[in-house]
């Protein structure tokens, strides 16, 4: 058994959607370990994940990855001090998979539960270290920026409090990049491939526009984006400038210049309203996390607005920022730190949950 950790220890469990995974971290917040299973090849013949196969998936993963979970951190089961696992929102099949065996686990070892808000684990997790360090201290006071293929949401942390400041009207941002990416033909997941296409093609500043803010509050809205994308694509094919069903490898400028756009567009407006709170209320430390917070030009535009604006910016480490079960375990260490724990026979799981 290890003896390089602080206790308590705690294992986290994340089945939200379509990755089935466990971690496990320590008291100072370190992550002992962190195993991921994808489930890509098997949702990719249907352009997208199908919530009755990722059900079955996660059954079928969870031994090898709680098992090479535990290895890396050199513990036995036994030797973990709590359990953590998501109890949404997410697909509901899903969530029942992981919280059934996190709360078996529970009752059986007779530890502390937490049943963890999937919103909450990437909130804080920003502050985690992907070298294997503590986890840096979080503020008292910071505003966290979740980015997702689910979740576009600007929240205020204030102690153990979190405020909803902007969410989406419409579409997640992640989602829309999928749908995008689906419709130029490319293979799940689209999101990381339209990123990484964009940055073959050239900005056409005139062809999206951020959508303008009317009412008194901000918010997020990527549906029309979204939509005129779809035509832009339906545009070029008409024209004869793509031809569907083109590969990859062969997309023509026209198409690589089309995702330039639309990630410029997408990527301008989480600026944007930033830009806007941030005149509002000063915001002093900026953490940004969620699977999206890994797309190549956002990444670099939050660094060089957050260096002009003077705002601390804490990026969630890549091998963080898609769904991991490192983050539901230091998000209930947080927990745990406030005296919060929950009854495992009486959590149950939400598609939906609000964030309060």
């Amino acid at each position: 058994m290890a003896t390089n950790f602080d206790r308590p220890l705690i294992l986290g469990i994340e089945t939200s959607c379509d990755d089935t995974a466990c971690a496990v971290i320590d008291g100072t917040g370190r992550v002992l370990s962190s195993a991921v299973s994808s489930q890509n090849v098997a949702h990719r013949p249907f352009g997208g994940v199908v919530p009755e196969i990722a059900s079955r998936e996660h059954l079928s993963n969870w031994p090898s990855v709680s098992a090479q979970a535990l290895e890396e951190a050199a513990l036995q089961m036994y030797d973990i001090d709590a359990v953590a696992t998501t109890r949404g929102p997410g697909l509901v099949g899903c969530l029942l998979v992981g919280l059934s065996i996190g709360r078996s686990i529970a009752f059986a070892l007779d530890r502390p539960f937490h049943g963890v808000h999937h919103l909450e684990g990437h909130l804080y997790s920003p502050f985690l270290s992907a070298q294997g360090e503590p986890s840096e201290d979080i503020p008292e006071q910071f505003m966290g920026l979740v980015v997702s293929g689910g979740h576009t949401s600007l929240l205020d942390v204030d102690g153990g409090k979190v405020t909803s400041l902007i969410e989406t009207r419409d579409d997640a941002m992640g989602e829309v990049f999928d749908k995008v990416g689906k419709r130029m033909g490319l293979s799940f997941p689209q999101g990381p491939k339209v990123d990484q296409l964009a940055e073959q093609g050239q900005v056409l500043k005139t062809l999206f526009k951020v959508p303008p803010i009317k009412d008194a509050e901000p918010f997020f809205s990527f549906s029309g984006l979204k939509s005129q994308s779809l035509r832009e694509i339906e545009k070029l094919e008409r024209e004869g400038a793509l031809e569907p069903g083109t590969p990859v490898d062969a997309l023509p400028p026209a198409a690589l210049n089309l995702l330039a756009s639309f990630r410029d567009a997408a990527v301008r407006q989480i600026i944007d309203r930033l830009r806007r709170v941030h005149d509002r209320r000063r915001i002093d430390t900026l953490a940004v996390s969620g699977g999206v917070a890994a797309n190549r030009l956002l990444r670099r535009r939050l660094v060089r607005w957050a260096e002009e604006a003077g705002v601390n910016l804490r990026l969630v480490p890549l091998k963080f920022s898609g769904d991991n079960a490192a983050m539901i375990a230091f998000a209930a260490l947080m927990r745990q730190r406030r005296g919060i724990v929950d009854d495992p026979l009486d959590t149950v799981v939400a598609s939906r949950i609000p964030f309060d």
